[in-house]
């Protein structure tokens, strides 16, 4: 077997082992918050709920690029050996927290140290064939959709069984399974040659990304598509309970809400990736968020649990075509030698979308109702769907019809 085929296999399994994991309790924080650690309707709830889900993304955004960086001058598979070691410990250590202030320190610290799935993206990218790079990158983020399916199903039933506190030692053991995956399966090939592209320093060669042209627009495109996304996660559960509208089993159909995107996201990514290898990602890109717009505004107005999950799933078909085909434009724009030092800008990028979502979402849901939260991320993608319109896909239709003239 080709070693790309096989490093993306076992990466595959990888990432559907940590994001899985995460699955098992972040989808239910409201409710862990809310009987674990005493934190009222009155508390701000919501606002907890969104602070704690968004610190993890706000280290992150800090020190992405400085794993970028160091990943473009030692590799990539380390970067993936670090952040796997350290988040298995912090998220184990997450179950002993007796307050919501000591949840949100950890949390900052497990933002700190992350980078597993971008430096997987990163790894992929880079070791596999260009033309088959939007396949691989579909395939890689189906491995941790098929996570986020099972995840929140098993934490739902683990919640009923174990309680939510038990969940963070069952997913800092998940984690540390996927890290030593990696150690033992996963051989990087393109490895960075020692005195070659190693840089001139941040300030330059963040000027020479920005500079390089759609790169900038795809950034911003990638932290839009986050925050619509990430913005309803923290309400889900606790939509879906007012929904349901009896406290039995709530867990359980929680996660099933959630798994329904992810049920849809796994089956789409790889067909709209290796569509995106033929047709051009920039177009799967723009229907897809096409797609995104009509499917999440139904959300604000359903009535049950079951149309819930409908909607769900056909939004997953569409966030298939997503971020999958957004890291296939950056991989082949960014300049070479910076590929992890690109994704890194990119992933602060999404960063700031993963951050700022669900606290706005939070105060949104606490100001207005949780319906509110799904209307706010149809208007966020639908300035998203022009935004790449003019500045990704038309621009790079105007660059290929002028080089073919």
């Amino acid at each position: 077997m080709e070693i790309w085929k096989r490093n993306l296999i076992v990466l595959w399994v990888a990432n559907f082992f940590v994001l899985g994991a995460m699955q098992q309790i972040m989808p239910f924080l409201p409710l862990f918050l809310q009987k674990d650690l005493g934190v009222s309707a009155e508390g701000n709830l919501h606002l907890w709920t969104g602070i704690i889900f968004g610190a993890n993304f706000l280290t992150a955004f800090l020190f992405s690029p400085i794993w970028g960086n160091l990943a473009d001058k030692i590799g990539r598979r380390v970067m993936i050996l670090r952040s796997g070691l350290g988040m298995a410990l912090i998220t184990g250590a997450m179950g002993f927290v007796t307050s919501p202030e000591q949840l949100l320190i950890l949390r900052l610290l497990n933002g700190m140290i992350s980078g597993f799935i971008p430096a997987s993206i990163a790894l992929v990218s880079t070791n596999t064939p260009r033309e088959r790079v939007g396949f691989a990158l579909g395939v890689l983020q189906s491995g941790g959709v098929a996570g986020t399916i099972l995840g929140p199903a098993l934490g739902g039933l683990l919640a009923d069984f174990i309680g939510f506190r038990n969940i963070f030692y069952v997913t800092g053991t998940s984690l540390f399974i996927g890290t030593l995956l990696v150690l033992f399966f996963v051989k990087e090939v393109n490895k960075p040659v020692r005195g070659k592209h190693q840089g001139e320093g941040f300030v330059k060669d963040f000027k020479k990304i920005m500079e390089t042209k759609p790169l900038p627009a795809l950034f911003g495109t990638g932290m839009l598509i986050q925050f619509s996304i990430i913005s309803t996660m923290p309400i889900m559960a606790i939509y879906a309970e007012n929904l349901l509208g009896h406290p039995q089993y709530v867990a359980f159909f929680a996660g099933l809400v959630i798994a329904a995107t992810g049920v849809a996201n796994m089956f789409a990514s790889p067909f709209l990736g290796r569509l995106g290898d033929k047709v051009g990602s920039q177009h799967v890109l723009f229907y897809s968020l096409v797609a995104a717009v009509l499917f999440t505004l139904p959300h604000a107005f359903v009535t049950s649990i079951w149309q819930l999950i409908l909607f769900r799933f056909l939004f997953g078909l569409s966030v298939g075509g997503l971020m999958p085909s957004v890291n296939a434009l950056i991989r082949h724009f960014s300049p070479e030698g910076m590929e992890s030092r690109t994704f890194g800008y990119a992933n602060s990028a999404t960063f700031i979308g993963n951050m700022a979502g669900p606290i706005l979402g939070g105060w949104v849901a606490d100001q207005f109702g949780a319906a509110s939260v799904f209307i706010m991320a149809t208007v966020v993608l639908l300035l998203n769907l022009f935004w790449v319109r003019l500045q990704v896909r038309d621009k790079m239709e105007k660059a290929r019809l002028k080089t073919e003239s």
